[in-house]
């Protein structure tokens, strides 16, 4: 499908998809039902249960959606790329068949809308004349699949759209007339909790009522037809989700103060008789039920698509039919087809409840896995996980948690089944496909950031393979750790919450029984360093007789995080810079292992306010940039530096200076770091002031300077490239052994 065809909606049509979808068969047809059976309570327990389950998803689907291109497929889209096609796959056809019943769902309540008793005398008269029963909703509700089909397959996804309008007006003039409704009923005091003798159990009304709450999902489903995701997405379906719940409520409040429990409970579309026009309440079910149907077969296709395209169906003729799409428009035809015979299927099943409860089970499956995606990105803190859309933890733990609980409690039964299903299409999946990528990275993530903890205090090891995302793995080496703190502070930092850090505090001396037992003191004041300042760094000392020796061991130190070790760190005293000649000295033996490499210049002010971090890149040194900047933003993710900004310097020749100014504003967009582009500051480069001048002249203030260096600059210059910085405070020289790419 070209991108002109595919990427044509925006954030009202993510919006008036879910709101249409959310607003529908449930509020006019059974709502009164749940006021009935539960009372206004009870209702009001089940949409807030509802939207304990329906807002972290809400919250999660908008976090995942800014932090990666969200293609066609929506919600599977999502759950494949972040659990692997695998597990994604099994959880994917649980969404579809959610999604297929869907139809079939909204079109019988379709057929509930000619069932007032307004059209009975028609129907009795057609019965008397020819004998033919057509009070049977199945005579209205299939005839109407069939012609969606034709309508969907013949005009694809615009016709959708172009009814939205519609329904959307249709919608509003229903509810509008529905408040402005009067009864001659007399609420008493407890109106607000009475309820129906003997009523049906609480989770049962849940389960029938839940398929309202799930409409936010019908805008997901566009994904792939969307101009923007990162920006429709969360905007429409967060706004739907918050202005239905509040409907629902107010719907609620008015149904409990118009009608007693018995009438509301009476199956008889109450709704009608409080309206100030009862007719536009059936018009307004017929509208929105439609509505959805259209959403639902929009999405649910597309969802079959995305399935076949990642080749989750034995045999690849069966995938390139499912995934196949008409030129013209881009429309999933063959999947259309097939969606619409199952749903035909169920339509003839003619049961609202039964299949509302079916919806309930598959969306509880789907909407679970999207917040435990959500919940592991968070504990697994990879630095690429940088949404612009920031949900928390808890809500996303909250939400699976919910979704669990309420499968089982709703039917023991069905939840069970819903499992089984699903693990027996992951072992098929996974048969054909061996490949589970997204999976392993997800979990691996979240299992090294547990192993991280458990490190610091048990000093245990794990495993990763070092090239799959870059995280710094540092190993500092100092002789002065009790005389200067800066490196065991930078330490801290790198290793909060992105990077993994071990901490080597070096004695000069052969090893024996007193040197030792410096060793062990040295390590328990370390120790105590870390505890008082609530480090995760790992500790560790190192005797030998000279430091070339000692720095041939500690490059060939196992990663204790479980990531192999990629980053060595020193540090000097820019006052007194007596060990800077040693590191110098070792320069090739380090870069001979392809380390990158960090060198931090201590000042006596330190690291001052923790206000400002300097970034100086130059065209000499501009493979160093991601690097430094990357360490820059991981610094700054301590609490300690929360107030902090990054400022970039870009010191280029003149003539260069406005295009590697936007070259740099794109690359922190994109990569979505938190740097303004006003703190994105071009020097042109003039011969006769030395970038020492220019760095020491802007970076005065700040309280840490970032400066790359490469080989050339230690060849050439050796110590003195280090020195000369007395007007800055801290000061981080960093060379980079490998491009880092800031996605």
């Amino acid at each position: 499908m070209s991108e002109a065809i595919k990427q044509k909606f925006g954030t009202p049509q993510v919006f008036l998809t879910s709101i249409c979808t959310i607003l529908g068969a449930i509020l006019f047809l059974r709502f009164d039902y749940a006021v009935g059976h539960v009372g206004f309570l009870g209702t009001l327990g089940i949409v807030l249960i509802g939207h304990i389950v329906t807002i972290p998803t809400a919250l999660a689907v908008s976090e995942i959606a800014t932090n990666q291109k969200v293609e066609g497929g929506g919600v599977y889209f999502i759950i494949s790329r972040s659990f692997g096609v695998n597990l994604g796959a099994a959880i994917g056809i649980s969404l579809y068949l959610s999604q297929a019943i869907s139809i079939a769902f909204y079109v019988i309540a379709f057929a509930e809308a000619f069932q007032i008793p307004e059209f009975q005398q028609y129907y009795e008269l057609i019965y008397q004349k020819y004998g033919v029963n057509v009070s049977d909703p199945r005579f209205v509700s299939l005839p109407v699949m069939l012609l969606l089909t034709l309508l969907i397959i013949r005009r694809g996804a615009n016709i959708g759209m172009q009814a939205l309008y519609v329904v959307a007006a249709i919608l509003l003039v229903s509810l509008v007339m529905f408040f402005l409704g009067t009864t001659d009923y007399e609420p008493p005091r407890n109106a607000l909790t009475r309820h129906i003798y003997n009523p049906d159990d609480f989770f049962t009304v849940f389960a029938i009522c839940f398929p309202a709450f799930t409409g936010m999902a019908a805008g997901v489903g566009l994904s792939g037809d969307l101009k923007d995701p990162k920006k429709s997405i969360p905007i429409g379906t967060m706004a739907a989700t918050i202005v239905g719940g509040i409907i629902y409520i107010l719907v609620a409040l008015k149904l409990a103060l118009s009608a007693p429990p018995n009438t509301l409970a009476s199956g008889e579309m109450v709704m009608t008789q409080i309206a100030i026009w009862g007719p536009i309440i059936p018009i307004g079910l017929a509208a929105a039920t439609i509505s959805s149907a259209i959403g639902s077969v929009l999405v649910a296709p597309r969802t079959l698509q995305a399935l076949a395209k990642d080749g989750i169906f034995a045999g690849g003729k069966l995938n390139g039919w499912f995934s196949f799409e008409r030129k013209r428009d881009g429309e999933p035809v063959n999947s259309t087809i097939i969606t619409c015979i199952l749903a035909i299927v169920f339509v003839l099943a003619g049961d609202v409840n039964f299949v509302a409860q079916i919806i309930a089970m598959f969306f509880m499956v789907s909407y679970g896995a999207i917040c435990l995606i959500s919940f592991m990105e968070h504990f697994a803190a990879d630095p690429a996980y940088r949404p612009v859309f920031k949900s928390r933890w808890y809500y996303s733990l909250i939400g699976a948690v919910a979704c669990i609980y309420l499968m089982f409690k709703m039917e023991f039964l069905y939840a069970s089944l819903s499992v089984v299903v699903m693990v027996i299409i992951y072992f098929m999946v996974t048969r054909s496909r061996k490949a589970n990528e997204g999976m392993a990275m997800i979990f691996q993530g979240a299992i090294f950031q547990l192993s991280r903890q458990l490190q610091v205090f048990l000093q245990k090891q794990n495993t990763e393979k070092p090239d799959e995302y870059w995280r710094p793995s540092v190993v500092c080496v100092s002789r002065h750790s009790f005389d200067r703190l800066g490196a065991f502070d930078l330490m801290r930092w790198v290793s909060f919450r992105y990077g993994f850090g071990t901490y080597v505090h070096y004695i000069e001396d052969y090893l024996n029984a007193g040197s030792n037992s410096k060793a062990v003191e040295a390590k328990k004041r370390l120790l105590n360093m870390t505890s008082a300042t609530k480090s995760r760094v790992y500790i560790d000392t190192l005797i030998s007789p000279s430091y070339t020796s000692a720095l041939a061991q500690i490059i060939q130190l196992p990663g204790v995080s479980g990531q192999e070790n990629n980053t060595l760190m020193f540090e000097f005293s820019k006052n007194s810079p007596d060990n800077l000649k040693d590191i110098i000295s070792n320069y090739n033996l380090i870069k001979s292992v392809d380390f990158d490499m960090m060198i931090l210049g201590s000042s006596e002010k330190g690291f001052g306010l923790k206000q400002e971090v300097h970034v100086w890149i130059t065209d000499k040194e501009y493979e160093n940039a991601n690097l430094m900047i990357l360490l820059a933003y991981i610094i700054i993710g301590h609490a300690d530096w929360k107030n902090a900004t990054i400022k970039i310097f870009a010191v280029f020749p003149e003539e260069d200076l406005e295009k590697e100014q936007a070259k740099l504003i794109e690359m922190t967009k994109t990569g979505r770091l938190p740097i303004s582009a006003n703190n994105i500051w071009p020097i042109a480069h003039k011969h006769n002031v030395s970038e020492k001048m220019l760095i020491q002249e802007n970076s005065r203030d700040a309280d840490l300077a970032i400066i790359g260096f490469g080989n050339d600059d230690v060849e050439r210059e050796g110590i003195d490239f280090f020195t000369g910085y007395e007007r800055l405070g801290n000061v981080l020289f960093v060379n980079n052994a490998k491009e880092k790419e800031i996605k």
